[in-house]
């Protein structure tokens, strides 16, 4: 019972693994060079959409633009309404669906490539490298005690990264204030309390996941890593070792009938949440392929296959004779029986025909119509009766309207008043309508009439069914 007790005591369950700050080293290659195109590919359309202009009717306006103030999404030629919230749904669960369907064919790709965390985690090591030198020089400077240089150092680097940090910031919340304004504003000091918190969140969010927690984001905090797993199966290809090719591990040099794995650990220097690909999947994995032109390299030197460490299944790497070459089309493991992949494609299919569908039948003019309550009618001298309407009509469209009205369904059914009515481009205007009849001996009460609305521009036509009250 003692032993037990001992046992429990001293039993650790490591819940953070402390290891001071990782320093990566640097690896040219070709999944390091994908990776840098995903880092300018995103950050030129993320710091360059919110200054794109457009003008509909000669009106200028950001192409790109939240305008959660007005209840408007401007995209380019598009305005989305509130009404609209189901196309946003739809892009939504595109959105997941096609990330979960490339989690199931390739692991973590999105991860090693195109996450924000990753995207600005690498551009601010870039500064840093750029600033105090390569990995090693990095570290020693960080074991280092305090000096005027590395004061100096670490406070230039702290400094472009709060710079970066507050650039990332003024763009993000450019997407929701015009970037036009939105500078100027800044020059004065006179943005509004929702534009100070965003940009001091987004800035301090930037600087401190980007440049003081990095790897510690993948490892403890996202919870994209904690149920990848479920997503995969045998036939997922992600970043492997061939266990088969490289062990046993030994210096090719002291033992010849050793595997091709000659234990540099290069593959753990370059990880950049260094973690050691060797000891199999991982869920701090990012597949971002470093390991990969790392091991390549010293294959390379050594004059042997590259491929020890390669983007594989656990099919390929189990099922394959080592030196077999490491090549599996990626339609022939799809032809494999994997419904999950058929399910994602099949849904990701059907809800873009959907979206595709409704954005076809959205219309640009919506019409409300609303009789007046208060007096259900109203019996003029000439004998005729009167009904009064509240039409609500919003222009989706970004340019202006001339919209004609018509009412029919009565005998001598007629509108009082103006018929033609201007409406501003993304705009919600009420109109106060009248309807006139005369009276009827055939016909009391509530009567079916329906009124048209159409676009003079255009030549788009509604009719919106309503009632006129007789005596």
């Amino acid at each position: 019972m003692e032993k037990a007790v001992s046992k429990v005591r001293t039993a650790k369950i490591e819940l953070y693994r402390k290891q001071g700050k990782i320093h990566a080293k640097a690896v040219d290659g070709r999944f390091n060079r994908l990776r840098w195109a995903a880092v300018w590919l995103t950050q030129i359309i993320f710091y360059g959409a919110c200054w794109l202009q457009w003008t509909p009717a000669d009106t200028p306006r950001q192409a790109i633009l939240f305008d959660i103030a007005h209840e408007k999404l401007y995209l380019f030629g598009l305005v989305l309404w509130p009404q609209d919230a189901l196309l946003l749904a739809i892009a939504l669960l595109l959105a997941a669906l096609g990330l979960f369907f490339v989690t199931a064919l390739a692991g973590r790709l999105f991860c090693g490539f195109a996450c924000p965390q990753t995207v600005y985690t690498s551009i601010f090591v870039w500064i840093e490298a750029r600033i105090e030198g390569d990995h090693l020089a990095r570290l020693k400077l960080d074991q280092s005690p305090l000096s005027a240089r590395k004061l100096g150092l670490k406070t230039l680097k702290h400094g472009v990264w709060l710079l970066i940090a507050a650039w990332t910031g003024i763009t993000f919340v450019g997407y929701f204030t015009p970037i036009r304004e939105l500078l100027p504003s800044l020059a004065a000091w006179q943005t509004g309390p929702w534009e100070a918190f965003w940009l001091i969140f987004y800035t301090a969010f930037t600087y401190v996941q980007a440049g003081l927690a990095r790897e510690a984001v993948c490892q403890h905090m996202c919870p994209y890593s904690r149920f990848q797993g479920v997503m995969f199966d045998p036939a997922t290809r992600q970043v492997g070792y061939d266990h088969q090719r490289g062990e046993p591990r030994a210096a090719r040099r002291q033992d010849k009938a050793a595997g091709d794995c000659i234990d540099c650990a290069i593959c753990v220097e370059v990880c950049p949440t260094g973690i050691d690909i060797r000891n199999g999947l991982q869920y701090q994995c990012i597949n971002c392929g470093l390991c990969i032109d790392a091991c390549d390299q010293v294959m390379q030197r050594l004059k042997l296959p590259t491929g020890l460490i390669r983007f594989a299944s656990e099919n390929e790497l189990n099922l394959r004779s080592p030196l077999e070459p490491a090549v599996v089309p990626v339609v022939q493991e799809i032809a494999q029986k994997r419904p999950r992949i058929i399910i994602y494609a099949s849904l990701i299919a059907a809800f873009t025909l959907l979206g595709a569908w409704t954005l076809s039948q959205r219309t640009l003019l919506v019409v409300d119509v609303w009789r007046d309550r208060g007096a259900l009618l109203r019996e003029m001298p000439d004998g005729r009766i009167e009904n009064a309407y509240t039409l609500k009509l919003t222009n989706q469209a970004d340019t202006p309207r001339r919209i004609e009205i018509s009412a029919d369904g009565l005998p001598g059914l007629e509108i009082i008043g103006a018929r033609q009515f201007d409406i501003p481009a993304g705009s919600i205007q009420p109109i106060q309508l009248t309807l006139a009849a005369p009276s009827s001996a055939n016909l009391s009460g509530l009567q079916p009439i329906a009124l048209e609305i159409s676009s003079i521009q255009d030549g788009l036509r509604l009719r919106q069914p309503s009632r006129f009250a007789l005596p």
